[in-house]
């Protein structure tokens, strides 16, 4: 198991597909800092403790999102 690991993450391929995997995992909190929001330490921890659940990446997006 750890060879299809290793050879997976040897590549670009690899590498990009988990940098994009984080980037859509970390999305909230990436929108609530472009939209300058007041709490995004907040959304942040949410995201990052909950997000794993879908309904806490879906609060946390929302979170973000909303006036």
């Amino acid at each position: 198991m750890g060879d299809v690991f290793a050879f997976f993450f040897a590549g670009i391929w690899g590498i990009l597909v988990f940098v994009i995997s984080i980037g859509i995992y970390f999305l909230p909190t990436i929108i609530a800092i472009a939209r300058r929001r007041d709490n995004i330490l907040a959304i942040f921890l949410l995201n990052f403790f909950l997000g794993w659940t879908f309904i806490g990446w879906v609060v946390a997006l929302v979170w973000s999102v909303k006036n």
